[in-house]
């Protein structure tokens, strides 16, 4: 296959590239700066999103997008910062879309991504697809917005997924970062501990991507969550057990909230999310158990 990806340099969407070039696939890499890459046999970097570049002209026959782009949501929630993490979202999405109908061969499928913030927060209700109107907060305001413009793909006849994703786990991301105070042997539940984390390995995220390109079933939003999410005191406790850290010190909700200001609601707040189409369709976890992804991380990998 011929596939094109956004944000193909970070974490995520380098871990796809090299999976899908490993499987003999051509990815070409649509970036505003393919001059700072190489080129290689399975690897063309693509420029875009300037008025210079013409990004059609080198993917005429393309079978699949898979889009990543969008400002990290990491970083004190300013006005400027939420307006940059919502517009970086939407101009790479109608770029996707403008790139779309310039071609004459339109791609069979759009993967894009998207986040279980879509749901809001809550402690007590579980989500699935089948619920379709977002939550409150800004992060739902996001999805919803970006979910929204990446579905006029449908209506150029590209099959559009939107893959759902929570907490992805792995060496980079935001697991480095929750670790540190285990690593510090200052690690503890955040505030209540009640609140849900529901997380995935990112070698099932990009099984996910991969499932979606090629299962022509995939449509629609997806919940890019592992089956078995875990409250934050659980996961903290986890967590220590597989560093060989204590689980002891908690971090007040009050003093999350001082230095994170409403970026916060990423830690304090959370979502019981399941990941019920892609069980239905048939995806089978690599890891559906927070003990075993973590331990893939920091013993196996190690």
């Amino acid at each position: 296959m011929k596939i094109a990806i956004t944000g193909g340099t970070g974490f995520i969407g380098s871990r796809l590239a090299d999976n899908l070039n490993s499987q003999g696939h051509h990815v070409y890499i649509l970036t505003r700066n393919p001059d700072k890459y190489e080129n290689s046999e399975y690897r063309t970097y693509v420029g875009w999103l300037k008025d210079e570049f013409t990004p059609e002209a080198q993917l005429s026959d393309l079978d699949a997008i898979v889009n990543l782009a969008g400002e990290s949501i990491n970083g004190r929630w300013t006005k400027k910062k939420k307006q940059s993490i919502l517009d970086s979202r939407i101009e790479a999405t109608e770029g996707i879309l403008q790139l779309i109908e310039k071609l004459d061969k339109k791609p069979e499928v759009l993967v894009n991504g998207s986040a279980v913030g879509f749901y809001g927060n809550s402690e007590t209700e579980a989500f699935t697809e089948e619920t379709t109107t977002p939550g409150d907060g800004f992060l739902a305001e996001v999805v919803s917005e970006w979910e929204s413009r990446a579905a006029q793909a449908e209506k150029l006849g590209v099959r559009t997924a939107f893959l759902r994703f929570g907490v992805v786990l792995g060496e980079e991301g935001a697991l480095p970062r929750i670790a540190i105070p285990y690593k510090l042997m200052a690690g503890g539940q955040v505030g209540s501990g009640e609140q849900w984390m529901s997380w995935i390995h990112v070698d099932d995220l990009i099984g996910l991507i991969e499932f979606a390109l090629t299962n022509k079933h995939v449509t629609g939003p997806v919940n890019a969550t592992a089956p078995n999410p875990k409250r934050n005191k659980d996961f903290g406790q986890i967590l220590g057990t597989v560093l060989g850290r204590p689980h002891w010190l908690p971090a007040p909700a009050f003093a999350v909230k001082t230095v994170l200001g409403e970026m916060s609601t990423l830690v304090l707040d959370g979502q019981h999310v399941l990941p019920k189409k892609a069980e239905e369709l048939g995806y089978r976890f690599q890891y559906p158990e927070l003990k075993q992804a973590l331990e893939e991380i920091y013993v196996t990998s190690a």
